[in-house]
């Protein structure tokens, strides 16, 4: 493999950021925004239909775990990384079945409190 040679197929990141420059300039210029009925939930131009598009709107909660009644403490501990692997390994939930085995545990008797 040559040594300092550059990736060529790797994408740099379009840094995201505003043209305020361009976003001043608009404002000055006072010009109507843009609208298209197809797309667009209101007309950004008239004032009454902003406002009655906002008096209507509902606000829903978004991806991410739900709420539940009792929250479970965060837990940092260290295991043998062999016992990861295995768990994880047995796919999505390894968490939760890591859970249910140290529940079974001190049901059990096998671990007291």
């Amino acid at each position: 493999m040559p040594t300092g040679s550059k990736l060529t197929n790797r994408k740099e990141p379009t840094p995201k950021v505003n043209d305020w420059k361009l976003v001043k300039k608009q404002v000055e210029a006072n010009e109507p925004i843009a609208f298209d009925p197809e797309v667009d939930p209101c007309d950004p131009n008239d004032d009454a239909a902003v406002e009655a598009f906002w008096a209507s709107a509902t606000i829903t909660r978004g991806r991410g775990r739900p709420p539940v009644a009792v929250k479970r403490p965060t837990l940092n501990m260290r295991v043998d990384a062999e016992i990861l692997e295995a768990f994880k390994a047995t796919g999505a939930g390894w968490q939760t079945r890591i859970n249910s085995l140290l529940r079974d545990a001190v049901k059990s008797g096998s671990v007291r409190s």
